[in-house]
């Protein structure tokens, strides 16, 4: 597809003074911006001199122009940075789908960039959309093109390139990072379609809580803004009285965002960073005690369709990673929703998996036993930890009693409180070794003090203060 197929139904649309019926382009398309002044919200990316501004620019500079990966939410204005990106020097711009081109499409691309480059002197932008759903081999196919200079590569994606996009690819590449647009960005963009001539023209005007509204279903998606928008404005024609006359602007109401957004998309995608960011996201509200924020982020895992038996497992480590013995219920309530969710499914799991969310939100925390744990591996790895006393040495098969295994073991049950004094760590650890270190904080704050006699008891040093 040629820079002419991209941009032909925006050119028509300046051409005619008129707003563009319903069965035009789309408004997201219509009111796509022209020049970095009609860009909202990427100020970071497209300051003076940064690589992406001076690659639309067309000053590439000694080194000349860099292929770009831009990575954002939709609607962010990825395609918009890209189109603009080929009008600079010239260039030819050619889009390819990641969804639908395969490696024969790459190929074909590279031959006619070289021979545009060969007899025209014309660079060209090669913009792929979507690149995180390339294969490992198509994307192969991209390096050479992309070393080589053949073609500048624009590549878009929602998806973190760290995990879809592959290395080399990446280490020739400038990462351009777009972030969501703000609240105000985005009234600003609905402003822009309501008054300029590529949108409505003046011919609608929207209420202010409907404004807000819009705003706020939008989740700084500027394309899901103006596609609510034109949907809303349809609805409102429709509940304007049949043969009306009155040429004053038709106004937008709440009522009308409302019907026209029937539910608010999740911007979830199970297979990509969104979900790993989600998933971090649940438990670091568990662990921060925000059981509000804890139930959003569970609310957003079942509604973009996550597995209920995922976020069962996630929640079962937290119980006792975080949790742990400041209330040890934690995880048996975590553990029970597992097995409960597992047998029951959706819709009614959520309920479930809610319980366990609250418990482990509002329950007392500490993570001592997983820092216990990591410290004995941690000296387990480091070579420390010498032979097994040989007085705890196995004792039940042939042989044992004549090398002495067992000799000297004190029974715990034989005691009259049930714990034996006697050495149980090897010999380099004996006396300096306290991984498990209590808090105050729940039920740990009475073991603390039962740990104390135990290690009193066993002759075991002071434990150390956290």
């Amino acid at each position: 597809m040629t820079s002419d197929d991209l941009f032909g139904a925006a050119t028509a649309a300046e051409r005619d003074d008129r707003p563009l019926s319903a069965g035009g382009a789309p408004l997201a398309v219509r009111m796509r911006p022209r020049s970095l002044d009609e860009v909202r919200g990427q100020g970071a990316v497209l300051r003076p001199g940064s690589p992406l501004r001076r690659l639309i620019e067309g000053s590439g500079g000694a080194a000349g122009p860099l292929s770009a990966i831009i990575w954002g939410p939709p609607g962010t204005g990825k395609t918009t940075l890209a189109h603009l990106v080929a009008t600079a020097a010239d260039r030819r711009f050619v889009e390819l789908s990641a969804v639908t081109a395969g490696v024969k499409d790459v190929r074909a691309v590279m031959e006619t960039a070289v021979r545009e480059r060969d007899l025209y002197g014309r660079q060209t932008v090669l913009f792929l959309d979507e690149i995180h759903r390339f294969t490992k081999a198509q994307q192969d196919a991209l390096l050479p093109g992309v070393e080589n200079r053949t073609v500048i590569l624009v590549a878009a994606t929602t998806e973190n390139p760290s995990f879809s996009v592959i290395a080399p690819l990446l280490s020739r590449s400038v990462l351009i990072t777009l972030g969501s647009l703000s609240d105000e960005d985005v009234r600003d963009v609905v402003r822009s379609a309501l008054l300029d001539e590529r949108g409505f023209a003046g011919a609608h005007t929207i209420d202010d809580d409907a404004m807000e509204h819009l705003v706020r279903t939008s989740g700084g998606d500027a394309r899901r803004a103006l596609t609510s928008l034109e949907a809303a404005a349809g609805v409102a024609l429709d509940a304007e009285p049949a043969g009306r006359t009155d040429e004053d602007p038709v106004a937008i109401r709440l009522a009308h965002v409302e019907q026209a957004i029937a539910h608010a998309a999740v911007r979830y995608d199970r297979a990509g960073d969104q979900h790993y960011d989600v998933a971090s996201a649940l438990i670091k509200s568990m662990r921060g005690s925000d059981v509000d924020a804890a139930l959003h982020y569970l609310a957003r895992m079942l509604e973009a369709g996550e597995d209920p038996r995922f976020i069962a497992r996630r929640i079962v480590i937290a119980a006792s990673e975080d949790v742990g013995m400041a209330d040890p219920t934690a995880l048996q309530t975590a553990v029970a929703a597992m097995h409960a969710v597992a047998q029951i499914g959706m819709p009614e799991a959520r309920i479930i998996l809610a319980q366990a969310v609250v418990h482990n939100a509002l329950a007392p925390k500490s993570n001592a036993a997983y820092a216990a744990i990591n410290a004995a591996i941690a000296d387990v790895r480091a070579g420390r930890g010498g032979a097994v006393p040989t007085h705890l040495r196995g004792s039940g098969y042939a042989g044992a009693e004549r090398l002495g295994h067992g000799d000297g073991y004190v029974y715990a049950h034989d005691q009259p409180d049930g714990v034996a004094r006697q050495q149980y760590l090897p010999d380099d650890l004996q006396g300096r070794t306290d991984y498990y270190l209590p808090t105050d904080r729940g039920f740990e704050e009475r073991l603390r003090a039962r740990l104390e006699w135990l290690r009193d008891r066993l002759g075991k040093p002071p434990r150390r203060e956290t």
